[in-house]
């Protein structure tokens, strides 16, 4: 039924866009026997309404991989910076929220680490139709440039968050895990202190020995439930692991085919001298930091997929996103 709800929601919008063309050929043709100019303004407005409907419905014709229709899970992880990376990880985490709530994806933090400034790293689950084929290409190292609000000389500053994206993986998607190549901890997961600390030892921890790949999962009172997630999030990030490999394997015989690279640096989002948010790969940017910010990144990740599929390798050499510290 879910497979059938996804095709229904991919067919419907194209047939309302054969209606809305149907309508506007209908108003154009009534214009121009009547001579009536105004109709150019009521058409400009409906062709530029399903011109945005049609570019999105065609990025949507993209997530063509078998685990692109899945929910997702993203986590932020602070990099350089100290506490004003954490900050930014903090801001980032929110962008997602707030993206997600624009498209009424439900949200779960699975896990946080809390740290002066912010968030140290936070884990959190997405879910929707093709949540995880839209943020895949948001993988990689997101750079602010600001002016500090920690500084007390207002200098300018540069931090660093790393996002990771990873899908949520179905029955039908085998992934082994040997038990043997787990390492399996608990502990108290964190609380407000008084009646809501954790007194039992309800957070999970599995290193997968062979990869070093770590997850935990503390949002549950229940270390049963922990675990299940945890072993979800597990199974995810091996996936994405042996894919990785198995891709780094095909390059050497791939020829002059190339796709886009994730460097050390994705996307940049700069406040002063002035505002910008630019992404490396496509060379896409917007000037509204603040929209980005509350989460209207679609233009960036619509913009990754279109490049992605054009199979046009995109550079970024010339880095005009100078810092003081």
């Amino acid at each position: 039924m879910n497979d059938i709800k996804l095709l229904k929601g991919r067919i419907d919008p194209w047939k309302e866009l054969i209606v809305q063309a149907e309508d506007m050929e209908t108003l154009y043709e009534l214009g121009i026997e009547e001579q009536d100019q105004s109709v150019e303004v009521e058409l400009k407005e409906l062709y530029d309404k399903a011109k945005a409907e049609f570019d999105h419905q065609s990025i949507l014709t993209l997530l063509s991989d078998e685990v692109d229709k899945n929910d997702c899970f993203l986590s932020v992880h602070a990099g350089a910076g100290g506490t004003e990376a954490c900050d930014w990880t903090f801001m980032l985490s929110r962008m997602y929220q707030r993206w997600a709530e624009r498209h009424g994806y439900k949200l779960e933090v699975l896990s946080q680490e809390e740290a002066e400034g912010g968030l140290k790293s936070i884990n959190m689950r997405i879910s929707g139709p093709y949540v995880y084929g839209y943020t895949k290409g948001e993988a990689g190292v997101h750079r602010l440039v600001r002016i500090s609000p920690f500084d007390a000389n207002a200098r300018r500053h540069t931090s660093f968050a790393s996002v990771y994206v990873f899908p949520v993986l179905d029955d039908s998607i085998e992934v082994n895990i040997d038990q043997k190549d787990l390492r399996i901890d608990t502990y108290r997961s964190g609380g407000k202190g008084g009646q809501h600390v954790n007194k039992t030892e309800s957070a999970v921890r599995f290193t997968h020995i062979p990869t070093g790949i770590v997850v935990a999962c503390d949002s549950e009172r229940s270390q049963l439930m922990n675990r299940a997630t945890a072993m979800s999030i597990l199974r995810s990030r091996l996936y994405e692991y042996y894919k990785e490999q198995k891709e780094k394997e095909n390059s050497k015989f791939a020829g002059e085919k190339k796709d886009i690279s994730f460097g050390s640096q994705i996307r940049s989002y700069v406040f002063q001298p002035y505002t910008m948010v630019k992404d490396h790969r496509t060379k896409y940017s917007v000037g509204n930091i603040q929209g980005v910010m509350d989460g209207d990144i679609d233009g960036f990740l619509d913009s990754f997929l279109s490049v992605k599929w054009n199979g046009t390798p995109v550079s970024d050499d010339d880095d005009d996103f100078g810092d003081d510290e």
